[in-house]
């Protein structure tokens, strides 16, 4: 984690989070660590569809479209953390930490949107049925992983 912070502030970058299945975690690890005001703005809890319409600018035709575990909604909340805070890198979850499952969402799969200054790239990433605590926990360490390599390639 130090390493990610000190990253951002030598290069001058605030961080916003926009989060689903983690409900927060993410923005709760980064802020562990004291000082973190310099380099993390905001975090946006949203695990409901209407949230992520109100708070993010979600396009309810993509939730219709796509549903709301899509990198298509990633996309759009990575972005929309951008356009409605200081930050200039965001990443975003939304997934199924389980338990549960649909028929063609599994437990276990999480998609991921980073926006950062060069652009937005999103992916799914299949986790498997870990277990809530497990998914969820796998899903802030590749988002903090993300955030790390999008402040490398800076």
């Amino acid at each position: 984690m130090s390493a990610l912070l000190d990253i951002a502030r030598t290069k001058g970058v605030m961080i916003a989070t926009a989060e689903s299945c983690t409900g927060g975690l993410i923005a709760g690890r980064i802020t562990d660590e004291p000082g973190t005001s310099d380099i993390f703005d905001r975090g946006f809890v949203t695990y409901s569809n209407a949230a992520k319409v109100e708070m993010l600018g979600i396009r309810p035709k993509t939730l219709e479209t796509h549903g709301a575990v899509s990198e298509e909604i990633a996309r759009e909340m990575a972005e929309g953390a951008v356009a409605r805070s200081e930050a200039s890198i965001a990443v975003s979850v939304t997934g199924i930490a389980g338990p549960g499952s649909s028929d063609t969402k599994p437990e276990g799969r999480v998609c991921f949107g980073l926006a950062t200054p060069a652009g937005t790239t999103t992916e799914t990433v299949e986790f498997g049925a870990l277990g809530r605590e497990q998914v969820r926990n796998a899903t802030v360490t590749h988002a903090l992983e993300l955030i790390l390599k999008a402040l490398q390639a800076l």
